[in-house]
């Protein structure tokens, strides 16, 4: 059953993140203040590495957001030319804070880092994107461990405005580590039929007129043109891509939404969803570390 009723466009549904999200932040903040209430002050770090300004962007949004929350955050600020075992040392340091409870590494990292060698490095029971290895083992078996926001954003967005996925023909464009990957076994798990696109897919165009839902997670501006969509599909535009003149736009072109039945706008869509599923992350990551029952959001 559809939750809430979002606004049309053009006899286009347009699905915003931004009711979901505050629901999702007002069962945050009871958990917290839960957690607060017997002593445990739930906090994160946020570790940032100088150089790429969307990133630092992220950054500061996760700041003032945990603010309202109840969370405290701690910015672990690093220069450009730090060099990884440097950073790694520092990822080590916090994994034996026992007051930090959550660790968010931000993305993506300076070239001469590796992303995978320093999320290696997290200790997953703090792990709040999902990253390190025993996570990302946990999402494709099916066990339990912290899973990516982004991606758990994705399928909570879907489900809250009453699209079934079980049995759903679905397209997938982008499979990476972060966002499509992950997001690839969740719709698996959820019972759906899935293609999966990329680089070397011959004709994205074919597989999306035959699809039901669309999600897309590329990070290229306006990739899914209003030639190769429908009038049924339903798409999820996960793309956050900033434009030299400071707008922000999604992987799929605005002139879609005068063709599909329903879309997620950019921003105000998938991302703000995300942003709250980084501290339902911390606060399961909390009753991990302290063995008890993990809450549910």
């Amino acid at each position: 059953m559809v939750t809430d009723q979002s606004a049309v466009t053009g006899g286009t549904r347009v699905l915003s993140g931004r009711e979901l999200a505050a629901v999702l932040r007002a069962r945050v903040s009871d958990e917290a203040s839960r957690l607060r209430q017997r002593g445990v002050v739930p906090k994160l770090a946020v570790v940032w590495v100088e150089g790429d300004p969307a990133s630092e962007h992220y950054a500061q949004t996760k700041l003032r957001s945990a603010e309202k929350l109840g969370i405290s955050v701690a910015l672990y600020r690093h220069p450009r030319d730090i060099s990884e075992d440097e950073l790694a040392a520092s990822i080590t340091g916090i994994n034996h804070d026992a007051s930090v409870h959550g660790i968010l590494l931000e993305l993506p990292l300076p070239s001469h880092i590796s992303a995978d060698r320093i999320t290696a490095r997290i200790n997953p029971q703090k792990d709040v994107d999902g990253l390190s290895p025993e996570n990302r083992m946990a999402l494709v078996t099916g066990t339990f461990g912290l899973y990516p926001a982004t991606p758990l954003a994705c399928i909570r967005l879907l489900q809250h405005y009453g699209y079934a996925l079980a049995g759903a023909d679905i397209v997938l464009v982008g499979c990476g580590k972060t966002v499509g990957g992950p997001l690839l076994h969740l719709l698996l798990r959820e019972h759906a039929t899935v293609t999966a696109c990329h680089a070397y897919t011959k004709d994205l165009s074919a597989h999306l007129k035959k699809a039901e839902i669309a999600l897309v997670a590329v990070g290229h501006p306006k990739l899914i043109t209003a030639q190769m969509v429908h009038k049924n599909l339903v798409v999820v535009d996960v793309g956050i891509n900033p434009l030299p003149d400071g707008k922000v736009v999604g992987d799929v072109d605005p002139d879609v939404a005068r063709v599909v039945a329903a879309l997620t706008p950019t921003p105000g869509g998938v991302g703000v969803v995300t942003t709250v599923e980084i501290f339902a992350n911390l606060m399961r990551a909390i009753a991990w570390q302290q063995g008890e029952s993990i809450p549910e959001f």
